[in-house]
């Protein structure tokens, strides 16, 4: 299942959109001299790595303004999923092609959000020799699996209500720190949009078994009432999503197993059926006969 999982689009939502969030918990003070009223994502720059033939995205570039001051700096953050020995190569190549595509001073970080191994990640790409030292390019690192979850416990800061799902985490306290990121997450008093965004994030990567979940459940009976029952809100739209995803798994199953491949337009437009349009689809494709049946009953039911 983990496989599965895009690690670089949730990483990237998460912090594009609460970028300075992300910015004040792990890096305050460049909150100093950063306009917070000038961010500016560029759009996804593709380069060509001319050794190995590879096209790589770069994961997220923001343009900001020095804080009272007309001149501008990037930030590159990049989230990296699993370990790679030529990373800090490959890191020192988005600088310099982003120094040479815009000419700005670039402050380079990377998030690691790999689960093994523990041991400290390179932060800087060096070329030196016995007598000289050519360069030295240096890089901040937010490695997930070496900071405690319970050092962010009293964060008010969305960026750590998801995160601490990420962080070195002993298997018996997955239910507690689902909870504790889900009770931090219901103070913040987010717009619902933004609370859906970090609770699918810690479901995602703390999903939890059954006796997990039992667990789970005993720890929030010990929140306060009104916690409670905003993380109901929460539990009961996770639920909800899970019987819609499995009903359209079902319903695409019956399709393929009827029809072989389904074209991608009419796939796309049975993914956006609600439950019980999904429930009727899937009593109607008994009668179908050809995909031509198919797009008829979308036409006539949607």
């Amino acid at each position: 299942m983990a496989d599965k999982i895009d690690h670089d689009r949730l990483f990237k939502e998460l912090i594009s959109t609460f970028f300075v969030d992300f910015i004040a918990l792990f890096f305050p003070s460049i909150l100093a001299y950063l306009d917070t009223n000038s961010i500016n994502f560029l759009d996804k720059e593709i380069f060509t790595d001319v050794t190995q033939g590879e096209k790589y995205e770069s994961d997220l570039v923001a343009q900001v303004k020095f804080r009272g001051e007309q001149s501008f700096f990037l930030v590159h953050i990049e989230a990296q999923s699993t370990p790679r020995s030529d990373f800090n190569r490959r890191m020192f190549n988005y600088f310099a092609r982003f120094d040479e595509k815009f000419a700005l001073p670039i402050y380079p970080i990377v998030i690691f959000s790999y689960d093994s191994p523990q041991k400290a990640a390179v932060n800087r790409y060096e070329v030196a020799f016995p007598d000289f030292k050519v360069l030295e390019f240096n890089y901040q690192v937010i490695q997930l699996n070496r900071l405690n979850w319970r050092d962010f416990l009293h964060q008010n800061n969305p960026v750590a209500s998801a995160l601490m799902a990420k962080m070195k985490i002993d298997k018996q306290d997955r239910p507690k720190v689902k909870a504790e990121c889900l009770r931090l997450l219901v103070t913040l008093k987010l717009d619902p949009a933004r609370m859906q965004l970090i609770s699918g994030f810690v479901d995602t990567y703390l999903t939890l078994n059954q006796a997990e979940e039992l667990q789970f459940q005993s720890e929030i009976r010990e929140f306060t009432q009104t916690e409670q029952e905003d993380m109901m809100q929460i539990t009961t739209s996770w639920m909800r999503q899970g019987i819609e995803q499995g009903i359209e798994g079902l319903v695409m199953r019956q399709l393929r197993r009827k029809f072989g491949v389904i074209d991608n337009g009419l796939e796309e437009r049975i993914r956006e059926l609600k439950v019980d349009q999904l429930e009727a689809l899937g009593e109607a494709l008994l009668e179908f006969m050809t995909a031509d049946d198919l797009e008829h009953w979308l036409g006539t039911n949607i």
